[in-house]
């Protein structure tokens, strides 16, 4: 354990440093509690300057690395390697620039998302993507991820609001990524890379005036069937609201008793919809909402009077995750897509496995888009229950995968899912994906063990699953 004191004397010279074991704790899991690897050292540098010092030390020396925001990820995406380090981005905190005639902001990486917003909102702006923890992921967190949130529906991920990129690269080297770059879109490629491709230092971000009106509508249905009826409904309809949520009668249960949300009583699921833009489209659409909903039997619709009735309907659903503290001692968060149509088929099918198991699945999901986060709920103190729990996460995976589906929406594949790579992708895709990262790392030290499945993680694979030795023809020359 550690690393020797002369490589400890180099980071400690470029850059803060943590070595104690007591402190070296508090890093070694993200949001994903389940697996835990203490690092060699936490290095926290507080300028790109400083990042780039810590990761050529890194490159010389043979040192994998992890790079960390918040560590709010759900995949694993910021565990961190035996006898390697993590790289914290917390202290690169800085709002840089705030060009609103070009609807820009620029960010170091340790900014939360929410700050960004605070930034501009008094000029009658916004940053588009809200993940749940928004309160306190970091932009950094969110680009390595590529991550949603409940208002991905209508402005896209993470990915759709990012300008450009000071990356450095594993070797040290400061690269600018832009999409104003000519050739292959690399910024496109750089964004949900999960901190395999480098670290970015400096963000330019797209922000959007604020709607001039936004409306939100709770619906109770009493069963997740009529739920996602209106859902099609409403899309097929050729309406596209901001957010269309859904939680299931657990997770309801779960967000009453964590912060009184006050949803509709003996509700089976409820819908929660939010339409913006101009005042008169937004009016028309609501009332046609409204209408849609009650024709596929909603028992109950409310309709937000003001902005503090507003976030009062979002209290719950921004609590969903950790209001499950509430009804399990322990829960395990599944992240994957299936198509919008296909969403009761494969609810009853993860209620049929959760019976199969014998644990509670709590849903809580991006209705809009088929982005499904099921909790499973399990007590960690009993004997096999958290293996059982990992076993039906799984399975509903596969499930989504067999509904014509993805294994993650925006919780990412990190250490969590890269065993389940292979249900989606042949060899020839993986070794292709393989090449693309060499081409950034050719060592293989930045975030190790993340996104692809290995022998360490998945036991003996095929030759093509293992780190490839070269590169794609032509990227590396960019740099």
């Amino acid at each position: 354990m550690g690393l020797p004191a002369e490589l400890e004397a180099r980071f400690s010279a470029a850059s803060a440093t943590i070595t104690e074991l007591e402190q070296l704790r508090t890093y070694e899991c993200d949001g994903l509690t389940g697996r835990r690897v203490v690092p060699a050292l936490v290095a926290l540098p507080a300028t790109a300057a400083e990042v780039q010092a810590v990761v050529r030390i890194c490159h010389d020396a043979d040192i994998p690395f992890v790079a960390r925001g918040a560590g709010t990820g759900l995949s694993g995406g910021a565990l961190p390697v035996a006898e390697g380090i993590v790289i914290s981005l917390a202290r690169l905190t800085r709002v840089l620039e705030v060009d609103l005639d070009a609807g820009q902001i620029v960010v170091e990486p340790g900014v939360t998302n929410l700050d960004v917003t605070r930034a501009v909102s008094g000029d009658g702006f916004y940053y588009a993507p809200d993940p749940s923890s928004q309160q306190v992921c970091t932009i950094g967190g969110n680009i390595a991820e590529n991550s949603g949130g409940a208002h991905c529906l209508k402005y896209g991920f993470t990915v759709n609001h990012v300008l450009a990129a000071d990356v450095v690269l594993p070797d040290g080297e400061l690269v600018t990524l832009s999409v104003w770059d000519d050739g292959p879109d690399l910024l496109g490629l750089f964004v949900g890379s999960e901190g395999t491709l480098g670290i970015a230092t400096r963000l330019v971000l797209r922000v959007l005036r604020a709607p001039a009106a936004v409306r939100t509508l709770l619906a109770g249905f009493e069963h997740t069937d009529a739920a996602g009826a209106a859902v099609s409904a409403t899309i097929g309809a050729g309406i596209l609201p901001a957010a269309i949520e859904m939680m299931d009668a657990i997770t309801i249960d779960a967000a009453e008793q964590a912060v009184g949300a006050d949803y509709p009583p003996g509700c089976g699921a409820v819908l929660i919809v939010e339409l913006d833009g101009p005042v008169e489209q937004v009016e028309q659409d609501l009332a046609a909402v409204e209408r849609l909903c009650r024709e596929q039997g909603a028992a109950e619709v409310r309709i937000a009077s003001d902005p503090a009735d507003r976030v009062a309907v979002w209290r719950g659903r921004k609590a969903a995750f950790a209001a499950m503290g509430r009804v399990s001692p322990n829960y395990y968060v599944q992240d994957g897509v299936v198509p919008r149509t296909r969403l009761p088929q494969v609810l009853r099918r993860i209620d049929e496995l959760s019976q199969e198991h014998g644990l509670r699945v709590g849903n809580v999901f991006h209705a809009g888009d088929g982005n499904l986060h099921p909790l499973v709920l399990y007590d960690g103190r009993v004997d096999g229950e958290a293996a059982r729990a990992e076993e039906l996460a799984n399975r509903i995976l596969e499930a989504c995968v067999d509904a014509g589906g993805s294994i993650t929406g925006e919780h990412g594949v990190g250490a969590d899912k890269a065993c389940a790579m292979p249900l989606m992708f042949g060899e020839a895709d993986l070794e292709v994906m393989q090449r693309v990262r060499r081409a950034f790392d050719p060592n293989g030290l930045a975030n190790p063990g993340k996104v692809f499945p290995t022998p360490r993680l998945c036991g003996e694979v095929p030759g093509p699953y293992r780190a490839h030795p070269l590169e794609l023809a032509g990227l590396a020359e960019r740099f």
